[in-house]
């Protein structure tokens, strides 16, 4: 044999092979079809994405007091089919999990959608998912697309497998690859903050932060913020400071976790003197206050950047993070927005139990609430929000179960409240421990704190 024949026939055993793999791949897509087109989702989607540790595989996985959701195949469709988000908001827009023959009520289907970002961000939806991995292809999103819409069904199906092959990524570009800055504002209408790109090792979530400052000679008055993160970002807080004195040094990066996992104290203790300001858990954010309305910012002033970014995959991403503050002149300012800061500073919670503790607030004048978020520590199970007084009496408009990583929430229509009626915090603490933990700013003690817009009328 020569050297062309030994060639050629390489080159055939190596296209009978390549063949022999793909004959194989499809006989086993046909096969697990047989069973159903959600099986394929099951099997290519919820069990490579979603069903792993920390995510959706447990009650036991870190986030899933804030989802309650579990993926893995023994319950995942029970778990899906016509049932309730978490999501507030997306409770409020009358969404399901999956509602059988419609794409557009179906919360799993925009969460997965990762070119969705800016209906996520305008409606309180939270972060595409799966979050600190790559997102779904076209095939994969287009295949439970045509899932849905043929009423979800449990078994069967005659969804084209074909579809759930197509690998070309549905965003343009694979997870912490390319990634367009936010266009700054003319100088004349704003300012640009950037919180420079910044490392994230391999199967790490780190959260960091850094106090920058604003670059204002003059007092600004801001009516719009808008922001931008490179994927994979879980929040991004912007940190106003309840006392100037001692702050942390400039253009430090301050992470929270050391390397191997514990918590870094100095920076802990340097979060007890913090007032949220502006911040948001989705990619894409767009706030504008009502006309005439706006946060005021003193002249050379800084903010505590913080950002948290997890990456699930098997190499090191970027985080970064652009920030747009737009002015309104001053002449235009009808009203001063400020910080709500209200907090339950006498609270007692028993070793060894779980305990509900309750602290009324009431407002001393007509009030308009525009945003609201909580702070608790690690013993902070449950954070709910509701109206005191009024008509609303009782109603609640806030809850989150991650108290790490608390909702951000905006009302489109600001909550209203006349001179006497408040807010009431309602939280949850699981004390594990062996003595009772009380209010205190170490990360032993614990904390109650309703932060938010508010304007008084």
């Amino acid at each position: 044999m020569n050297t062309r024949q030994f060639f050629y026939l390489t080159l055939l055993s190596v296209a009978a092979t390549a063949l022999l793999i793909v004959s194989c791949q499809n006989k086993e897509t046909e096969a697990v079809l047989e069973e159903g087109s959600f099986k394929l989702i099951q099997t290519q989607i919820f069990d490579k994405s979603c069903a792993t540790s920390g995510c959706h595989a447990s009650e036991q996985d870190a986030s899933f007091k804030q989802h309650g959701l579990i993926l893995t195949s023994n319950v995942s469709y029970d778990n899906l089919f016509n049932k309730l988000p978490k999501n507030s908001a997306a409770q409020s827009d009358s969404l399901r999990l999956i509602t059988p023959g419609n794409v557009a009520k179906s919360f799993l289907y925009t969460k997965l959608n990762c070119s969705a970002a800016s209906l996520l961000s305008g409606k309180q939806y939270g972060n595409p998912m799966p979050l600190g991995a790559n997102g779904l292809s076209v095939g994969e999103i287009d295949f439970i697309k045509k899932w849905i819409e043929s009423g979800a069904p449990r078994s069967g199906g005659s969804v084209d497998a074909s579809l759930i092959t197509n690998s070309v990524p549905l965003c343009g570009s694979t997870f912490g690859s390319t990634f367009t800055a936010l266009e700054p504002p003319k100088a004349a209408d704003g300012i640009q903050l950037h919180l420079d790109p910044f490392e994230v090792t391999n199967t790490y979530e780190r959260e960091l932060f850094i106090r920058k400052p604003v670059g204002n000679a003059t007092e600004l008055y801001i009516n719009r913020v808008q922001s931008r993160m490179r994927p994979g970002s879980h929040h991004f807080i912007l940190y106003d400071f309840k006392s100037t004195t001692n702050l942390p040094a400039l253009g430090q990066i301050r992470d929270l976790r050391n390397a191997d996992g514990t918590s870094n104290l100095l920076t802990f203790l340097s979060m007890q003197n913090h007032v949220f300001w502006a911040g948001t858990q989705t990619q894409e954010y767009d706030f504008s206050f009502p006309e005439g309305i706006a946060l005021r910012i003193p002249p050379n002033y800084s903010f505590d950047f913080n950002s948290h970014y997890v990456n699930k995959t098997t190499g090191k991403i970027p985080g970064e993070v652009y920030v747009n503050l737009y002015k309104l002149d001053k002449a235009k300012v009808k009203i001063v927005a400020n910080a709500l800061n209200l907090a339950n500073e006498s609270l007692t919670i028993s070793a060894n139990r779980r305990t509900v503790l309750t602290k009324t607030f009431s407002f001393a004048k007509a009030t308009k609430v525009l945003m609201l978020t909580s702070h608790t520590h690690k013993l902070g199970e449950k954070f709910v929000i509701k109206i005191v007084g009024g008509a609303r009496n009782g109603e609640i408009v806030y809850e989150s179960t991650d108290w790490e990583h608390p909702l951000i929430k905006t009302f489109t229509q600001p909550l209203e409240f006349k001179a006497g009626e408040g807010l009431m915090s309602e939280i949850t603490y699981n004390n594990n421990t062996s003595k009772a933990v009380r209010f205190g700013l170490t990360s032993e003690d614990e904390m109650g704190i309703i932060f938010g817009y508010y304007y008084e009328q």
